[in-house]
C-alpha cells in the first residue's frame, strides 16, 4: 500500500490556483483563438499544414511529458517548480519564435518558423502541464477533484473571455491596421509571454506538492487493485482518446470556416464573441459541475458531456444561420467542462500516488493530440481533399464536422461499456 498527505485546505490555495488558471486560459485565448487564422489567410498555408502548428508542438509536449518531465516529476516529486520553470521558458521561447519569424523572407517561410518554433517551445513548456495535473491531485481527496476541476474551468473561462476579446482587438491592430497585424508585428507573441511570467507569482505561493511513500493520509491506493488497474485504465484512454479527438478534431479549422466569405464571414470580432459565448458556457458548467458529477457519478459525467459535444457537432454541420453557431458554441463549451472535470476526476481514482507524473502524461495525451493531431489526420486532409475534387469550401468543413460526430461516437460507445458493461469502473 502506499499512502499520501496533503497540507490544509483553506480558500487561499484554491484562489492561488485559480489566479494561475485565469492567466494561463487568458494567454490561450488570447494567442490560439487566431492563430490558424493567421497562418491559413495571412502567410498561406493549406488547410492541413495550419493544423500543424496544434499538432507538432502537442506531440512535442507528449514526448517530453511522458519521456522526460513525467519521470522527474515523480522521481523528485516537484510540481510547483515544473510549473514555474516551464512557463518562464515558455514566455522566452514565444519572443524568440516572433523575432526569427520576422526575419523570414517569405510569407510561408514565416509561417513554418512559428510553427516549428512553437514545437521546440512545448518541449520545456510540458513542463508545466505535467506539474499541474499531478499538483491538483496532490493537493486534493478524490471526492474533492471533480469539483476542483469544474471550479478551475470556469474562471479560467473569465480569463479565456478577456484573451479572446482582446486577442481579437490586437489582431488587425484596434481595427486600424491589416487582418494579422498583431501577430505580424509581435504584440500577441508579447503579450502572451508577458502574462506567462506574471502567471509564475501566484505559483510562489502554492504548496510544492508530491507524494512520499509510507505517509498517513484519509486516502489509500493499492497498487495492483481496482483503482490502479493499468488495462483499465488503458481502456479508458483509449475510449477518451475517441472522444476527444472526435470533438477536437475540428477545433483548428473552426476559425477558418466561421471565417470563409461564401460562409458565415465573421469578423474578428463576432469569431471573439463566439468564442466568448463557449467560455460564458464553461463559467456556468463549470461551478456546477461538482454538484452534477457527486449526483451522476464520473462515468455518467463523461457521457452526458460527450452527447452534449454530439449535438454540437450536428449543429455546425447542418445550421446556416449564425444564431445556431452561438448556440452550438454555448453547447461546445458546456460539455467541455463535463468533460474536463469528470474525466480527470475518474482517472485521478485509477492513478497510484507514486506514479502521478507518468499516468497523468498518458491522460494528457488524449487531450493534448487531440487539438492538433486529430486535425491534421483527419478534417485537415478531409476538408482539402473535399476542395480540390471540386466540393464548395463550406461543404467541405461541414462533412469535416460530420466524421468529427462518427469519431465522437465511437469514444461514447467504448466509455459506456468501461463503466457501464460487465467491466464497470466508479
Amino acid at each position: 500500500m502506499t499512502a499520501i498527505s496533503r497540507p490544509a485546505l483553506g480558500p487561499g490555495l484554491f484562489w492561488g490556483l485559480s489566479s494561475f488558471q485565469i492567466l494561463a486560459m487568458f494567454r490561450r485565448g488570447l494567442f490560439y483563438a487566431y492563430l490558424s487564422v493567421y497562418l491559413r489567410y495571412y502567410l498561406g498555408l493549406s488547410v492541413t499544414a495550419t493544423t500543424l502548428f496544434a499538432t507538432l508542438p502537442m506531440l512535442a509536449n507528449i514526448a517530453a511529458q511522458n519521456l522526460i518531465w513525467g519521470r522527474l516529476s515523480d522521481r523528485y516529486q516537484r510540481r510547483r517548480s515544473f510549473i514555474i520553470g516551464g512557463e518562464v521558458l515558455g514566455a522566452v521561447g514565444t519572443v524568440a519564435v516572433w523575432y526569427i519569424h520576422s526575419l523570414a523572407a517569405a510569407p510561408r517561410m514565416a509561417a513554418w518558423i512559428v510553427i516549428v518554433g512553437l514545437t521546440v517551445v512545448e518541449f520545456f513548456w510540458a513542463m508545466s502541464n505535467i506539474g499541474w495535473s499531478a499538483l491538483i491531485t496532490d493537493l486534493y481527496p478524490a471526492d474533492a477533484r471533480g469539483a476542483i476541476q469544474g471550479r478551475l474551468t470556469s474562471v479560467g473561462g473569465l480569463g479565456r473571455i478577456a484573451g479572446v476579446w482582446i486577442g481579437g482587438l490586437l489582431y488587425d491592430g484596434l481595427g486600424q491596421h491589416f487582418p494579422g497585424w498583431g501577430f505580424a508585428q509581435g504584440a500577441l507573441f508579447f503579450v502572451a509571454a508577458g502574462v506567462m511570467l506574471i502567471s509564475t507569482l501566484p505559483m510562489v505561493f502554492i504548496p510544492e506538492g508530491g507524494v512520499a511513500s509510507g505517509e498517513a493520509c484519509p486516502e489509500t491506493v493499492v497498487a495492483d487493485g481496482d483503482s490502479a488497474s493499468f488495462r483499465r485504465f488503458v481502456l479508458f484512454l483509449t475510449a477518451m482518446a475517441l472522444i476527444n479527438f472526435g470533438r477536437n478534431s475540428v477545433v483548428v479549422i473552426q476559425s477558418q470556416y466561421l471565417f470563409l466569405e461564401t460562409g458565415f464571414a465573421v469578423s474578428s470580432r463576432t469569431l471573439a464573441h463566439i468564442f466568448n459565448t463557449e467560455s460564458v458556457a464553461m463559467i456556468g458548467a463549470g461551478l456546477l459541475a461538482g454538484r452534477f458529477l457527486a449526483f451522476t457519478g464520473n462515468g455518467r459525467g463523461i457521457l452526458t458531456g460527450t452527447v452534449i459535444s454530439l449535438t454540437y457537432l450536428l449543429i455546425f454541420a447542418f445550421t446556416d444561420r449564425l444564431a445556431f453557431i452561438y448556440a452550438a458554441s454555448f453547447l461546445k463549451g458546456t460539455a467541455e467542462a463535463l468533460i474536463v472535470a469528470a474525466s480527470y476526476a475518474a482517472a485521478s481514482i485509477m492513478i497510484p500516488p507514486l506514479q502521478r507524473g507518468r499516468w497523468f502524461s498518458l491522460f494528457n495525451a488524449t487531450f493534448f493530440l487531440s487539438w492538433g493531431l486529430a486535425g491534421t489526420l483527419i478534417a485537415g486532409p478531409l476538408v482539402d481533399l473535399l476542395i480540390g475534387f471540386g466540393h464548395a469550401p463550406t461543404r467541405a468543413y461541414r462533412i469535416g464536422y460530420l466524421a468529427a460526430f462518427g469519431l465522437t461516437m465511437s469514444g461514447a460507445v467504448l466509455m459506456g461499456f468501461l463503466f457501464f458493461g460487465r467491466h464497470k469502473s466508479k
